[in-house]
C-alpha cells in the first residue's frame, strides 16, 4: 500500500495532469461531494432518506460524521486502486455514475426541501 501511495505522490507532483489523473480528481471530487450532501441530508431528513441500507445503519450506529467519511474515505481508496492499476475508464465510469445517482438527486433533495 505504502509503495501505490508513493507512486500516486510522484505520478500528481509530475507537473502535467494527465487525463487519467483529471478522471481520478474528478472521482476524487464527485466522492467528497456526495459525502457532504449525504452527511446534510441524513443531519436534516434523518438516516431514512440514505438510499444505501449499510450506511443508514452505520449513520444510525455511529454518527453520520462518522459513517461517512469512514465510507468516502474506503470509496476513494478503491478509485484510487483502480487508478493505480490503470483502469482509468472504470474511475471515469465511476464517477459518472455516482454523479448521476448520489450528486444529482441529493442536489435536487436539498434544493427543494431545504434553505441550502
Amino acid at each position: 500500500m505504502h509503495a501505490m501511495l508513493r507512486t500516486l505522490a510522484l505520478q500528481l507532483t509530475a507537473g502535467r495532469v494527465t487525463k487519467a489523473e483529471l478522471v481520478w480528481l474528478a472521482f476524487v471530487a464527485v466522492q467528497a461531494m456526495d459525502g457532504v450532501m449525504s452527511y446534510v441530508g441524513v443531519n436534516t431528513f434523518g438516516s431514512w432518506i440514505e438510499a444505501n441500507p449499510l450506511v443508514a445503519w452505520y449513520a444510525s450506529a455511529f454518527g453520520p460524521a462518522v459513517a461517512f467519511a469512514v465510507v468516502k474515505l474506503f470509496a476513494i481508496a478503491c478509485g484510487t486502486v483502480l487508478y493505480l492499476m490503470s483502469r482509468h475508464r472504470t474511475v471515469a465510469a465511476l464517477t459518472l455514475f455516482y454523479l448521476a445517482f448520489a450528486v444529482v438527486p441529493w442536489a435536487h433533495v436539498l434544493h427543494s426541501y431545504t434553505n441550502i
